[in-house]
């Protein structure tokens, strides 16, 4: 399972890219389409909040690219050796990591600063490692949750 998980948190950005590389490229196949409309279900896909590639905005916003982008590098940690989920100080991690998304949320709905896609997607990076890292320490089980 762990394994399945990983995969999955390397296949997504692949083929976010591929979806995208069909539309740059004028392929409009099926996998591009399959792609757009998956990720539309997660995403909000404003043309304004996402990078744009050869003039074909990506399928999903600058935050979204940066919590998927920096996902792997977490699960890939995570796989990689350590105990499972420590509730209490993997919950806090993942809170800590959550503060720069939360921190560019606030500064431009509160109408304090202008953020921009790169500011989101780099304020992102940290939720999407951290993010992976907990649930891929989290399927490891019960047996290696003890603190």
């Amino acid at each position: 399972m762990l394994k399945v998980l990983v995969a999955a948190s390397l296949l997504w950005p692949a083929l976010l890219a591929a979806g995208a590389g069909a539309r740059a490229t004028g392929e409009g196949s099926w996998l591009g389409a399959a792609v757009y409309i998956s990720a539309g279900l997660v995403c909000h896909q404003r043309d304004d909040r996402s990078f744009h590639t050869h003039g074909v905005k990506w399928p999903v916003c600058a935050r979204c690219s940066g919590l998927y982008l920096a996902a792997p590098l977490g699960a890939l940690v995570a796989l990689s050796g350590g105990a499972g989920l420590r509730r209490s100080r993997d919950l806090k991690a993942l809170a800590l990591a959550a503060l720069p998304t939360a921190a560019t949320f606030v500064l431009e709905h509160g109408g304090f600063a202008s953020i921009t896609s790169t500011q989101r997607f780099i304020a992102a990076l940290p939720l999407g490692a951290a993010a992976a890292w907990v649930v891929i320490r989290a399927a490891r089980g019960p047996d290696a949750a003890i603190e």
